[in-house]
């Protein structure tokens, strides 16, 4: 892909956020595209909402489990941008039409109080970087089909780089735990939707260990040049399979002692 194919996809990528009206998959339109090429893609819409005044808020780390990474043929996660409009209380109503078609994750959010980056980065210095830990939930949302109605070919994980890492929201629990307070690993969630259990996961199904997903993002961080900054938000990793949210879906995620994380979509 040239730059000019990058700045294109970003504004169709956009134009459908606003619209709710999905694009046909990148991959058709550009059969030789890249991971590199997904990742510029992505940057390209940073930029754009930057440039409309939008603020960073955190990142996403997405297919870090076995499960998902041998669904799409990969053997690394993915990785997208928490923007400020994407931040939802606990227990709120998302609108109708906010999004195209949500689904939802749940996951344990880091939220830093010291500057992350470099190549180096060990367990250590995500823990010492770390102020707490929360139960969250991700709104997962795509922008790009995720099949094509003609050739019945599906997205890959380039189309869903290049859409953000199909990242949409991000709602955080009330409790705020030490980094070092529970066994992130053995960190569960009982996830209902409309009072009836759908998923359920432990924090170990995030490259065996939460923390891991943190250090794996700022190392790759880090080859772009970028780091994480002190009050950003790091979603680490969703440890159930994606739960579709039509209209009229009440979701509550129970983590136990962890805590809970109530969304409602109207």
């Amino acid at each position: 892909m040239t730059p000019e194919d990058h700045a294109q996809a970003a504004v169709d990528l956009l134009a459908a956020e606003q619209s709710g009206e999905q694009i046909g998959l990148l991959t058709l339109r550009h059969p030789d595209m890249s991971m590199d090429d997904a990742y510029e893609v992505q940057n390209a819409i940073y930029r754009a909402k930057l440039a409309a005044g939008q603020k960073v808020i955190g990142w996403k780390i997405g297919l870090t489990s076995k499960a998902m990474q041998y669904a799409l043929n990969i053997d690394i996660p993915d990785s997208g941008i928490l923007f400020d409009d994407m931040l939802f209380e606990h227990g709120a109503i998302v609108h109708a039409g906010r999004f195209v078609q949500p689904r939802i994750e749940a996951e344990i959010a880091f939220v830093m109080k010291a500057p992350l980056g470099g190549e180096n980065i060990t367990r250590a210095d995500v823990i010492a970087a770390t102020d707490y830990v929360a139960p969250s939930i991700e709104i997962l949302d795509t922008r790009i089909q995720r099949q094509d109605p003609k050739t019945g070919k599906v997205r890959t994980v380039y189309d869903t780089i290049s859409d953000n890492a199909a990242n949409a929201g991000i709602v955080l629990g009330r409790e705020k735990h030490g980094v070092e307070d529970h066994d992130l690993r053995w960190v569960g969630a009982l996830t209902f939707r409309n009072g009836e259990i759908e998923e359920t996961g432990l924090g170990a199904g995030v490259l065996n260990d939460p923390v891991e997903s943190v250090v794996w993002l700022a190392r790759r961080m880090a080859q772009y040049g970028q780091s994480i900054e002190p009050g950003q938000v790091i979603l680490s990793g969703s440890f159930i399979r994606p739960v579709e949210c039509p209209s009229g879906t009440d979701i509550h995620a129970d983590f136990g002692a962890f805590g809970s994380v109530d969304i409602r979509f109207a």
